[in-house]
């Protein structure tokens, strides 16, 4: 068997005219009864539950997964399953959102009556306005298509498209009516990239109590070198008796003093320190920390509490680590 390329270069733009036809097609059928599914949903006290058979089952639990993870509490229940057992999961105080592309899957149409008698609303997502579900309904969400992308017109391709952008269009309208914010989309994601950068704090990855580097103003040049070394920083606070803040002291400015040719050996703290450091206060995200850095390229920050004491410090493989960065 070989392949025609030329072809099947030709396929995948009809396919994607199609497909982007579908959804573009939504827009115009896209009104009243939009509004007053999202109002329904807003207004559940339980859980949207999501149904579907087949290609529009795969489609549901994708639209469950993005609902849950934008505010509304939601879940998958497989038609098959609730006539043998599953039904219990679906409470009065729930809403039921079914897609079927036909509306006559027979899985579905099997339990409206429960779903009736349990008082649960009732949204449609399905091409066929004329169709069981629809007619059992309480709102219908038209996601129609003209024509599938499938050569045969067989295969659900362009139909789930327009259903997936339509449980798109619900949960960003949902999540805007909630007024949900990006922090809130990081409590339901911790594993991720935004949810480590949203739901890190400081306190979680900086270096505390005698792992940070700290002298005195007074400290002698040689002593302060000791303490550099021994804490790994690449840096040194310097303080005074209170233990607030005066300045820093970096292996950066230690190799800009040996390029000079100067005597250290006989200098303080206080001479060669760079007063009024970028500092960051301990309730901040590990994100505003790196923010900081890549800001005034530097490497390290010292953390403070209200009063200007130093109570920790971090620098950038610190935030490596916790894949902050």
């Amino acid at each position: 068997m070989t392949l025609d390329r030329e072809r099947a270069l030709r396929l995948a733009g009809e396919t994607f005219d199609i497909e982007a036809a579908a959804v573009l097609g939504l827009k115009q059928r896209t009104g009243e009864a939009f509004a007053r599914a999202v109002e329904a949903m807003l207004a559940v006290v339980g859980r949207v539950v999501v149904m579907g058979m087949g290609k529009s089952g795969h489609i549901g639990r994708k639209v469950a997964a993005t609902l849950a993870s934008t505010g509304t509490p939601a879940l998958f229940v497989h038609p098959a399953e609730a006539s043998h057992g599953d039904l219990g999961m679906i409470k009065p105080v729930d809403l039921v959102l079914a897609i079927s592309n036909g509306g006559e899957s027979e899985e579905i149409t099997a339990i409206l009556p429960v779903l009736k008698r349990l008082g649960v609303p009732l949204v449609a997502m399905t091409g066929n306005a004329r169709s069981t579900l629809a007619t059992h309904a309480d709102i219908v969400l038209d996601t129609g298509v003209e024509k599938e992308a499938c050569p045969l017109n067989l295969a659900p391709t362009a139909s789930t498209t327009a259903q997936l952008a339509m449980g798109d269009a619900l949960a960003v309208a949902l999540l805007d009516a909630r007024g949900f914010k990006s922090e809130d989309f990081a409590r339901s994601h911790p594993g991720g990239a935004l949810g480590r950068k949203l739901l890190t704090h400081l306190s979680d990855v900086m270096r505390t109590g005698e792992a940070v580097p700290r002298v005195g103003a007074d400290t002698p040049f040689p002593a302060l070198m000791r303490e550099m070394s021994a804490k790994g920083l690449g840096a040194s606070a310097i303080v005074d008796e209170a233990g607030r803040v005066l300045g820093i002291f970096t292996d950066g400015d230690l190799r800009r003093l040996v390029e000079t040719g100067a005597d250290l050996r006989q200098v303080a703290a206080r001479e060669v320190m760079h007063p009024s450091p970028r500092t960051i206060h301990r309730g901040a995200l590990a994100a505003e920390a790196a923010q900081l850095m890549e800001q005034y390229r530097i490497t390290s920050v010292l953390v403070v509490d209200d009063e200007g004491r130093l109570c920790g410090a971090v620098n950038s493989n610190d935030l490596m680590r916790a894949k902050v960065i």
